[in-house]
């Protein structure tokens, strides 16, 4: 089915062609030549990666501090990166990424603090949220992942250096 673009000034007399069959979405020119396409995937993960969590609902339950700090991470596809991450909490860690993962994918990672950068810490986790451009809250795109699993004692030292960096600046009591 194609749709004409009458009301968009910037895009006006440009058509879009929707091709259920091969869910593919294309853009045509306004001399009816193809400009590009996009899967339906591709279409809907950018929806939802725009889309508001409610404004009142906190999610996050463990103190967090924004840090900068190495991660590698591993889809169960086999995906391999290699990134910064800008936060940390007991529940979780945002990684910076220019093109977020999907909300829902999994994810194996090792990331290792600035005092020890030799050491590799891992855990698993699910992407929980993204941010698909720089923002007021993150200062870059990326992706919010929730710890799924990570070792007690590996949990307890992201604490430790949580609760270590809030105290830092506070006046002493």
């Amino acid at each position: 089915m194609k749709y004409p673009v009458v009301s968009s000034l910037r895009h006006k007399g440009k058509t879009i062609e929707l091709d259920s069959t091969r869910e593919i979405i294309t853009l045509l020119g306004i001399n009816g030549e193809p400009m590009g396409n996009l899967s339906w995937d591709f279409v809907i993960d950018q929806i939802l990666a725009y889309r508001k969590p409610p404004a009142s609902k906190e999610a996050r339950t463990e103190p967090r501090v924004t840090l900068s700090f190495r991660v590698k991470y591993k889809t169960p596809e086999g995906q391999q990166f290699e990134s910064r991450a800008g936060g940390i909490g007991g529940g979780g860690l945002f990684i910076e990424s220019l093109v977020p993962l999907a909300i829902g994918t999994k994810l194996t990672m090792e990331f290792s603090f600035p005092e020890r950068p030799a050491e590799w810490l891992p855990a698993k986790g699910v992407v929980a949220w993204v941010c698909p451009k720089a923002d007021q809250y993150t200062f870059s795109p990326g992706m919010g992942v929730r710890f799924t699993d990570i070792a007690p004692e590996i949990r307890n030292r992201v604490l430790e250096m949580v609760k270590s960096l809030q105290q830092v600046g506070q006046p002493a009591a």
